[in-house]
């Protein structure tokens, strides 16, 4: 699905770019694409795989990726989707992996590290009582082991529609999912998460 760049003054409008100034040579300009998007790319990986140093390893991946493949960037899509489309295909990969599996085997899924080491995943309120503060964490957590536990697919859609906010069609384009499809696993993914909160939230 093609999506238009709007001008120069929007967000893609700005990546378009520093796109083209990469690609005419300038190298800097990646690394103004990866300050842009790094943080969301993180949150992406890190809820798809629930392990801060998996999440750190594959955003590093993704753009390393990014990096090897921007000068054929045809403009078919706005960076933002096609950034996405390589973290999600790099995350699914992962969770695919033999490696990944055994190791998953060894980590207990109450590991709350990662949220005390980054909060900006973690859901916002702005209160600061330590009560407020530790149901805060408890809940990430919970919405984290439920959402992990989620088949790969339906983790994509509830990720990017819910955690990352972005539209159906952007959804179709990073997944390739029609319409249609995207709205149906979407609404089995929130169904399963309801059914796997029951009781905890």
């Amino acid at each position: 699905m093609r999506e238009t760049t709007n001008t120069s003054d929007s967000p893609a409008g700005k990546d378009a770019e520093l796109i083209k100034s990469f690609q005419s040579g300038k190298k800097a300009a990646f690394d103004e694409l990866v300050l842009k998007h790094k943080d969301k790319v993180f949150n992406l990986c890190y809820w798809f795989l629930g392990d801060y140093q998996d999440a750190n390893d594959l955003a590093q991946e993704t753009f390393l990726k990014a990096y090897r493949a921007l000068k054929k960037f045809r403009f078919e899509s706005a960076f933002s989707t096609w950034i996405y489309r390589i973290a999600v295909n790099t995350c699914k990969n992962r969770l695919k992996s033999f490696q990944y599996r055994i190791k998953k085997k060894f980590v207990h899924l109450n590991n709350t590290e990662a949220a005390k080491s980054n909060p900006g995943v973690e859901i916002a309120d702005e209160s600061s009582s330590p009560e407020i503060e530790l149901g805060r964490k408890e809940k990430s957590r919970l919405i984290q082991a439920a959402i992990n536990s989620l088949a790969a697919e339906k983790k994509a859609v509830v990720v990017l529609r819910d955690i990352e906010g972005l539209s159906y069609e952007e959804i179709s384009s990073v997944t390739g999912f029609n319409l249609g499809t995207v709205k149906s696993k979407l609404a089995r993914a929130r169904q399963d998460l309801r059914e796997k909160l029951k009781g905890e939230i």
